[in-house]
C-alpha cells in the first residue's frame, strides 16, 4: 500500500456540493479537442448565456498519486483512513473500485455517502463526550488484485477474543464454505492467535481476511468495532452483549471461550439483492422508501393530494 496526506483543498474538492465534475484527468485539458466529450471544460446552454464549469487541477497531488499507481502496477484500491467508497462502485465505468487514474478516485470518492460521512461525521457513532481530535487525512492506494467474493471472512475481535467470524458476500451462497466452514473457522483462528492476538492497539476491533486456494490467510483490513461498521450476518447488539453467540458450537468443537461462531449463507433459498443497490438511488427516493423522514412523507402525501384534486 502507498499512504497520501490528503491535502485540504482536494478535501474541499470531495466536500463540493455542486455539479460532478472530475478533477485529477491523465491528459492535460490542452489534449482535448473542442467539441470532443472528453473536453475538460463542459458548458451548459441557457438561451444567449453560456456557464462554463472547470473541474480544480491539483498538478502536485496528481504527481504523487499517478506515481504511487504505477508503482503499484498501474491498478489500485483506493479508501480513506477508514472507508472505502463501496457504495459508490456503480456509478465507474467498469462497475468497480478498480482505478487507474486520479479521476477515477475523484468519481468514487465524490459519489460515495461512505466518503462523505468519514470526511464530515467520523466520530458519529463514538460515545466518548471529549471533543473529536484534530485528524489528518490519508488517501490509501493498495495494488489492485482480483478477489474471489466467496473466499473473504469478517472477523470479530472482543476484549481481545474473536468471537465471530461471518461470510464477508452474505448475500450470495456459496457451496464451498458451507463445506469447509469447520476448517475456514480453525485456519483463521490459528492466523489470529499467530499474528494479531494481544498486537493490536484496541482490545476491541474488526479485522477482514482472505482465503485462496491453498488454504493461505491473508490481512486485508482492520475496522473499528461498533456501528459504523457493516455486522453482516450478526447484528451489534448481540456482538457488544454475547447473546446468542454462545451454544452455537458443535460438540467436538474448543470451549465457548476459545472458539468464534461461524456463520454463512447456508442456503441459496436465502440469496439477497446487494446491501449497495439503495445508493444508486437519490436519497430522498430511499427516506420515502422507508419512511425514515417524515417531512418528506408528509411534503409527498401533500403533492399527491394536490395532484389529484387538479385532475
Amino acid at each position: 500500500s502507498v499512504i497520501l496526506p490528503l491535502p485540504e483543498n482536494v478535501k474541499e474538492y470531495l466536500l463540493d456540493d455542486g455539479t460532478l465534475v472530475v478533477s485529477g484527468r491523465e491528459d492535460p485539458p490542452s489534449h482535448a479537442q473542442e467539441g470532443s466529450d472528453d473536453a475538460e471544460e463542459i458548458q451548459w446552454s441557457d438561451d444567449e448565456n453560456t456557464i462554463t464549469l472547470k473541474a480544480p487541477e491539483f498538478p502536485e497531488f496528481t504527481a504523487k498519486v499517478q506515481e504511487a499507481i504505477s508503482s503499484l502496477g498501474g491498478s489500485v484500491f483506493p479508501k480513506l483512513n477508514w472507508s472505502a467508497p463501496r457504495d459508490a462502485y456503480w456509478i465507474a465505468m467498469n462497475s468497480s473500485l478498480k482505478c487507474k487514474a486520479l479521476s477515477d478516485i475523484f468519481l468514487l470518492f465524490k459519489s460515495s455517502d461512505f466518503i462523505t460521512r468519514d470526511l464530515t461525521q467520523p466520530f458519529i457513532h463514538c460515545t466518548d463526550d471529549s471533543p473529536d481530535p484534530s485528524l489528518g487525512y490519508e488517501l490509501v492506494l493498495r495494488k489492485w488484485c482480483e478477489l474471489i467474493p466467496g473466499a473473504e471472512f469478517r472477523c470479530f475481535v472482543k476484549e481481545n477474543k474473536l468471537i465471530g467470524i461471518s461470510q464477508r458476500d452474505y448475500t450470495q451462497y456459496y457451496d464451498h464454505i458451507s463445506k469447509q466452514h469447520e476448517e475456514i473457522c480453525r485456519s483463521i483462528q490459528e492466523f489470529f492467535k499467530k499474528h494479531i492476538q494481544y498486537k493490536f492497539l484496541d482490545e476491541d476491533f474488526v479485522f477482514d481476511v482472505y482465503r485462496d486456494s491453498r488454504g493461505k490467510i491473508w490481512l486485508i483490513d482492520f475496522n473499528p468495532f461498533g456501528e459504523v461498521t457493516d455486522s453482516l450476518l450478526f447484528t451489534w447488539e448481540e456482538l457488544i452483549s454475547g447473546k446468542n453467540l454462545k451454544g452455537e458450537q458443535g460438540e467436538g468443537e474448543a470451549t465457548e471461550q476459545d472458539y468464534p461462531v461461524f456463520r454463512c449463507t447456508n442456503s441459496k433459498v436465502t440469496v439477497q439483492p446487494s446491501p449497495y443497490l439503495s445508493y444508486r438511488l437519490p436519497k430522498d427516493f430511499v427516506d420515502l422508501s422507508t419512511g425514515e423522514d417524515v417531512h418528506k412523507l408528509i411534503d409527498f402525501l401533500k403533492l399527491v393530494r394536490s395532484s389529484e384534486k387538479n385532475f
